[in-house]
């Protein structure tokens, strides 16, 4: 069975198994952004929406903004930890695909308990494993757009202190050590399909003083985007948008050629080898 098959015959009603469904509220974080059109697509799509701004306090100015970043995502998995469903947490720069709404979690909702989190954005990605029902533990950095279940907000209050502690409140990319953290405390990882959206921002320049280009971009996506992205500009939008997915999408073929998206030795040491491959594949083709 392959993984878009097995995501729709998880119930009777595969429509219960939707995002619309399963997601408790939706939080956009901002900073002064204009976050409208992203509300509008969300709210128009039916979810409740809320948006968390970043504040500005006299002792913020020496932190790294990527480090002011971790402290407004640390805002939501307060919240995140307080209620029932999982909570659907996205930067003020996501581009969320049409008809978001209507697409399945990235899990199997009936193991919800030994859940942490799910990206619906992923850069970066790798697979460790995939379930008999397809869905992909795995990896990635980058907290653009994620899922996260209230056992895995609950499990991310240490996180803050923990970067603090070891790195400081300086330049330090911690969304790579998320998926370790929560792991350590027995919580698993999944991976979409295919992406939920698209980082639509431009490079942060903080990442290029730090000798990172800091641009990213999805690298297959479920379906189209509800809008265009901030990147895609004029004088030639869906021109720049047009290239820009291209690029991604070679990339992403790239990473899977040379073994970055799966590795080799998690291929070598599975117990099912097969059904890793077939999903690796699978996701990659749609034109």
């Amino acid at each position: 069975m392959n993984a878009i098959a097995a995501h729709s015959n998880l119930d009777n009603d595969a429509n219960l198994n939707t995002l619309i469904h399963q997601v408790g509220k939706v939080l956009i974080l901002a900073h002064r952004e204009s976050t409208d059109r992203l509300q509008l697509t969300f709210t128009q799509a039916g979810f409740e929406c809320a948006v968390l701004r970043q504040t500005d306090k006299p002792e913020y100015q020496t932190y790294a903004s990527i480090y002011r970043c971790l402290l407004n995502h640390s805002q939501a998995w307060e919240f995140a930890a307080q209620v029932q469903q999982p909570t659907l947490i996205v930067e003020a720069d996501f581009v969320p695909i049409a008809g978001l709404e209507k697409l399945p979690l990235p899990f199997n909702p009936t193991v919800l308990g030994n859940v942490g989190m799910a990206w619906l954005y992923t850069c970066a990605p790798q697979i460790y494993s995939v379930t008999a029902d397809g869905f992909a533990e795995g990896f990635s950095t980058a907290l653009v757009a994620y899922i996260l279940t209230p056992q895995g907000a609950k499990a991310l209050q240490g996180f803050v202190a923990e970067i603090a502690t070891k790195h400081g409140t300086g330049y330090y990319n911690f969304d790579s050590e998320i998926d370790g953290f929560l792991r350590a405390q027995n919580l698993k990882n999944y991976v979409p399909f295919r992406n939920y959206g698209e980082h639509g921002g431009r490079a942060n320049p903080e990442h290029r003083h730090n000798g990172m280009s800091g641009r990213h971009r999805a690298d297959v996506l479920w379906d189209q985007l509800a809008f265009l992205p901030d990147y895609a500009a004029a004088p030639h939008p869906h021109l720049r948008l047009f290239w820009a997915r291209l690029q991604a999408r070679l990339k992403g073929i790239a990473r899977l050629v040379l073994g970055k998206y799966l590795r080799p030795k998690i291929l070598r040491n599975s117990k099912n080898p097969g059904r890793l491959l077939s999903f690796a594949i699978r996701r990659q083709l749609r034109f």
